[in-house]
């Protein structure tokens, strides 16, 4: 394809990469907001769900949206979207605004996602359409790795998710300026009925003077969609409801294979399993999103040569091997929680949380744990579990009571020692998670 085709898609393909970094955002500096809001389990779970939500609202008219106004005029709106519900973000922490832009990031990163893909393929040589449709593919997943890189760099700053929201705006801002300078797609223009702006863009793309060929097949296609209505997706006309009904199929994989919580939840995660503190949480997370990229490189360069179904198969078997995997690993470490949403480590650290947030930014439950714990501040983090029955019952009760005093608005849970995880579990669970994501990166996610 020519130079400008590929250019064109790249620039398109930003979108991905803002859409990457707003998924994997969320991993590290859930772990900064839900202390300085002092979130409950439930509030936690929103705060990540509601860009979903977001996503879903703009998921039921995103298609009509680009099929009125074009696709790169839906780009544009979504990157300046992105960049709103950032600075919203930024500008004012409570808990209500957090819900109110996690909502608008949604429904940008979901039209973007719309708007991109079909943009691409638009503008895209039949011969070179799956390599360029996956450029947005890998670039959510070097999105989704500058998110884990942002979470570990700003894991310890003052105010440091400030920084990680902050970083999308102005890309998506630069983003927004390139595209009003791209052309719509040829087809987008034969659809209102512009032929001759059409060929011209055609020959921009192509490198060509003459498109009458290309031009001919679009109108051709076009012709033949008007013929169907809504209705007939769900008809055995012309096949169409079992090719809907394998792109439904394959959507639902994508989803019900867990992915989207890997990309949430991947620090959060790891630090149950023994990675202690916010930082190699972070740390470890980011080797996730490294192996995302590298994995999804060969996919996107194979993908015309080898095909879409083969690396579907083979992604799929090595997802459900190490899901198993995970699963026996996990099942030997003897862990017994009710919530990995705030663990006693966490509560450790809230003692000494002034050093990094400053006094005024500690909860009220917080600040009654640092008074109970004063004289002992420097204790092991076992002394907060439950005590083993060969220890006295006195510190027991008093360790549990001490946690339901500082916790009263959410449940308190029960959870393991790290430093009791056998080393080679705590990484082969890491090692099974990173299979896991690769085989994701080469069948499901491209």
């Amino acid at each position: 394809c020519g130079m400008f085709t590929f250019l064109s898609s790249v620039t398109a393909a930003v979108s991905g990469l803002l859409v990457g970094y707003e998924l994997g955002l969320i991993s590290g500096a859930l772990l900064q907001i839900k202390t300085l809001l002092a979130l409950s389990c439930h509030e936690q779970e929103m705060v990540v769900s509601s860009l979903l939500i977001g996503a879903l609202l703009a998921s039921l008219t995103g298609g009509v949206l680009i099929d009125r106004y074009g696709r790169r005029t839906a780009i544009i709106l979504s990157s300046c979207l992105l960049g709103l519900g950032s600075l919203v973000l930024i500008l004012s922490l409570s808990y209500t605004v957090l819900i109110a832009g996690r909502i608008a990031i949604g429904v940008s990163i979901s039209l973007s996602s719309i708007a991109t893909c079909v943009y691409i393929a638009e503008i895209a040589p039949q011969h070179r359409r799956g390599l360029l449709v996956s450029l947005n593919e890998l670039m959510i997943v070097i999105g989704i790795l500058f998110a884990y890189i942002s979470n570990y760099a700003f894991a310890n700053v003052f105010h440091g998710w400030k920084y990680m929201f902050g970083l999308v705006i102005p890309l998506g801002v630069l983003q927004a300026i390139a595209m009003y300078f791209l052309p719509p797609s040829p087809r987008f223009l034969v659809m209102k009925g512009q032929e001759e702006a059409a060929s011209k863009v055609l020959g921009r793309l192509r490198a060509l003077s003459d498109t009458t060929e290309e031009l001919t097949v679009i109108k051709s296609s076009l012709k033949d969609e008007y013929q169907y209505s809504f209705w007939d997706l769900f008809r055995s006309k012309d096949n169409m409801r079992t090719r809907i009904m394998i792109g439904l199929t394959l959507v639902f994989f994508v989803q019900i294979t867990g992915q989207p919580n890997i990309l949430f939840y991947a620090s959060t995660v790891l630090k149950s399993v023994g990675f202690q503190s916010n930082e190699a949480a972070s740390l470890a997370s980011t080797g996730v999103g490294v192996v995302k990229v590298i994995s999804t490189i060969p996919a996107t360069l194979l993908v015309d040569h080898v095909g879409s179904k083969t690396f579907l198969c083979i992604g799929s078997s090595v997802m459900a091997a190490s899901l198993v995997t995970m699963g026996i690993v996990n099942l030997n470490i003897h862990m017994n929680f009710t919530h990995i949403c705030r663990s006693h480590s966490s509560i450790n650290e809230s003692l000494d949380e002034s050093a990094i947030y400053g006094p005024g930014n500690l909860s009220a439950s917080n600040t009654i744990l640092r008074d109970h714990f004063k004289g002992m501040a420097f204790h092991s983090r076992s002394s907060l579990m439950p005590l083993r029955n060969d220890v006295d019952k006195r510190p027991e009760t008093t360790s549990v009571s001490l946690l339901n005093a500082g916790l009263s608005h959410t449940e308190y849970q029960i959870v393991a020692d790290p430093a009791d995880v056998p080393a080679f579990l705590k990484w082969l669970s890491l090692a099974s998670l990173l299979v896991y994501v690769a085989a994701f990166s080469i069948g499901l996610g491209p």
